[in-house]
């Protein structure tokens, strides 16, 4: 519900900007008067800066001082749910609420007067003379009645130049007309049939549309095998939310994902949904979170930020592959994208569901305690079936040190390639080599600015720090002892094995999807495209490819190191290699053809392994819950990282051990403390890098502990303290 509470010109209101001032700021109403939640304009110091109206003024600052707002801005007030989500994310994050504030008004423009385009509709002459380039412009316009297009989107979906719609202007064919360049979104039509969907995918979807239709709050786990169709499932939950005129917002992991995904709504409702990611335009971006305040736009696809759009009435959040860990934000705000999607809907009264073939354990843990539901689709849709599933014991094959597709594999692609199939070789490592060592030395070259080991990208001709991003020329001498001729690569990634590949295989035409090898998503969309076309015979991939493409002539995984994310100490390593090696192996098989995955491995015995190839999901999720319920460890318990960095090492440490002395707070809850410790990556951009880590019960009030143990002391100058709760990673 809008807030309606009007305050007058010269009343006293409090105004929260995204500036870092950690406080609500009084000012006067401007003149004309404003509701709580408007966007404003305010001086701040000798500049102007957006805030959002939060209320009455505090009354804590002379009245005589205040300070007028300038104007009120032409956008849709922030709406009482909005407000409270932010100022619950805010408390549950630990995050001040000048920096949720500033996630939730990303968008260009936002204090800019309103401003005109031309657009083009069509007109009531016919031209003079039709040619194949006048036909396709006035087939765009047939397509969608009614709708006006700008110049440069009429070009590019007609594929003609600007000189082809002048002209049929000019002859009456077209109008121009000026219009509000943040135009509202084409109308989607949720009465379109969808896709014929088998009686497990309309089992689930009627349960989906019940729950929408139902207008309240409820989290749903949407559990299906790997190509069982669980998009064409939600897609009618989202029809459902359209059907009852509320707006539906869907989470993707990967913007290379959502070619496809756009396509197949455009095919569902007629028309293509707003996007919100990095790939977009700013101008399309401001254009968004207009139209979503405005109710101009009815479904959002986005990354975790479109989270915090400011939506009039949603009524559907989708999660897709909601176990992805890039939902986690770990710059600047720490938050959970699911998480936060859940506490979101509680307060707008809408439906969450969750998606995914390998759910997280905190996901599938909430559906087993019963606090979410579950839908499962056991099947792939059609005649595809899921691929075999093998392991190849490489303590077994004869594999020379520099190699790493053993004979095996070898012949398995091979083969394929025979049959005109596609095969696939995953390697989670970017790159030529992981390390680069001089063998006269044994110097390893590492990023003077981090704690870590440059990454030869061969493809580039650099060495690149994937912690920092800091790039030097391919060395020809060692930095250390200045012996030429000694440096080696030690260990593969992808674009080493695409040299292998390349060696085994000359014929071949070979892809390589690394994120890093893509100047911009559209480049990635495009090569994506190019692939599931048959435009390649071996891809080699990172865990890029994992994330739900389609490759239909597609039938062989090779898994070159399933073993790889069985190291380290992360509590969650069992977890993401099963998920992962489920995912990938999944790629395989998806249309007629059947597939295989095959896993190369030299502990084919480790019960995740074996949980892998057995299938058996349900046994993994409730071996993996009894020994995180042991270790009373998430989602069985709760964590919480510090993490403290500074440029002096001495003075982060020492500050480190002065947090942990003043523990009590923590103690009276029965928290643990651990550290500090170095990080695992100890200095990144110069700055050294310490850890705390804070264990406590499932029910202990965490957060109101951890205020007031870092509120003991304050931070000297230069050195950062950042609280992550619910830690994802480690590093």
């Amino acid at each position: 519900m809008t807030a309606v509470e009007h305050h007058l010109g010269g009343t006293r209101i409090g105004v929260l900007t995204a500036e870092p001032l950690g406080r609500v700021l009084d000012y006067l109403a401007p003149e004309g008067g404003c509701v709580t939640g408007a966007f404003v304009e305010v001086p701040l110091g000798p500049r102007r800066v957006v805030g959002v109206v939060w209320g009455p003024g505090a009354g804590d600052f002379p009245a005589a001082k205040l300070r007028a707002a300038i104007r009120v801005l032409d956008a849709a007030p922030m709406r009482d749910e909005m407000r409270a989500f932010l100022m619950r994310a805010a408390d549950y994050t630990l995050t001040p609420l000048s920096s949720m504030l500033r996630l939730a008004t990303r968008a260009p423009g936002l204090g800019e007067a309103p401003k005109v385009q031309r657009l083009y509709r069509r007109g009531p002459a016919p031209p003079d003379r039709m040619t194949p380039a006048r036909a396709r412009v006035l087939a765009v316009l047939a397509d969608q009645p009614g709708t006006a297009f700008a110049l440069a989107d009429l070009s590019v979906r007609a594929r003609v130049s600007a000189g082809v719609i002048k002209g049929l202007v000019a002859q009456g064919a077209l109008f121009e007309e000026d219009a509000p360049r943040d135009l509202p979104y084409p109308v989607l039509d949720p009465m379109r049939a969808g896709l014929p969907l088998t009686p497990d995918q309309a089992a689930a979807a009627a349960v989906l549309r019940r729950a929408v239709a139902g207008g309240g709050y409820g989290t749903t786990l949407l559990k299906g095998v790997t190509g069982s169709g669980k998009t064409e499932v939600y897609l009618e939950a989202v029809a459902e939310a359209l059907r009852a005129g509320r707006q539906a917002l869907v989470l993707l992991p990967e913007i290379a994902l959502s070619a496809e995904f756009l396509r197949r709504v455009e095919a569902r409702f007629g028309a293509s949904p707003g996007e919100w990611h990095s790939g977009v335009t700013m101008a399309e971006r401001r254009r968004l979170w207009r139209m979503v305040g405005e109710g101009g736009a009815q479904l959002v696809v986005g990354a975790r930020s479109a989270l915090f759009l400011p939506f009039r009435d949603l009524g559907l959040i989708v999660v897709d592959e909601e176990h992805d860990t890039s939902y986690k934000q770990e710059e600047g705000a720490f938050y959970n994208a699911r998480d936060m999607a859940v506490l979101r809907a509680a307060l707008c009264s809408a439906q969450v569901i969750l998606a995914s073939a390998t759910p997280s354990l905190e996901t599938w843990a909430n559906a087993e305690a019963g606090k979410y539901a579950r839908l499962d689709l056991a099947a792939r849709f059609g005649v595809a079936r899921l691929p075999d599933l093998r392991a190849i014991d490489m303590r077994a094959e004869d594999l020379p040190a520099t190699r790493w597709i053993s004979p095996s594999l070898q012949a398995a692609v091979a083969a394929r390639l025979g049959l005109g199939e596609q095969a696939l070789l995953f390697l989670n490592r970017r790159g030529y080599a992981p390390v680069t060592i001089c063998r006269a030395c044994g110097h390893q070259i590492g990023c003077d600015h981090c704690d870590a080991r440059m990454v030869e990208h061969r493809f580039l001709k650099r060495l690149v720090c994937h912690q920092c991003g800091a790039q030097r020329p391919l060395p020809e001498v060692c930095p250390a002892c200045n012996v030429a001729g000694r440096l080696a690569p030690v260990g593969p990634g992808v674009e080493r094995l695409a040299e292998e590949v390349g060696a085994l295989y000359p014929e071949a035409r070979v892809a390589v999807l690394s994120s890093d090898l893509f100047g911009s998503a559209r480049a990635l969309k495009d090569q994506i495209g190019v692939i599931a076309a048959g435009g390649a015979d071996i891809i080699i991939g990172t865990q890029i490819v994992a994330k739900g493409h389609n490759f239909p002539n597609l039938t062989l995984v090779g898994v070159i190191d399933a073993d790889l994310g069985l190291q380290g100490s992360d509590l969650r390593a069992a977890e993401r290699t099963f998920q992962l090696m489920r995912q990938v192996a999944g790629r395989a098989g998806r249309a007629e053809r059947p597939g295989e995955a095959l896993l190369q491995t030299f502990q084919p015995d480790h019960p995740v392994i074996r949980a892998i190839l057995a299938g058996d999901d349900e046994g993994f999720w409730r071996a993996e819950a009894a020994e995180r319920r042991a270790a009373g460890v998430p989602p069985y318990g709760r964590m919480a990282g510090i993490i403290l960095s500074g440029s002096d090492l001495q003075q982060v440490f020492d500050f480190g051990a002065e947090l942990a002395r003043r523990d009590q707070p923590l103690r009276a809850i029965g928290a643990q403390v651990y550290g500090p410790a170095a990080a695992p990556v100890a200095r990144i951009r110069g700055r050294h890098r310490v850890r705390l880590l804070i264990k406590a019960d499932k029910a202990a009030p965490l957060q109101a502990a951890l205020a007031r143990w870092a509120g003991q002391v304050r931070c000297p100058p230069g050195l950062r303290l950042q609280i992550d709760i619910d830690p994802q990673s480690f590093y």
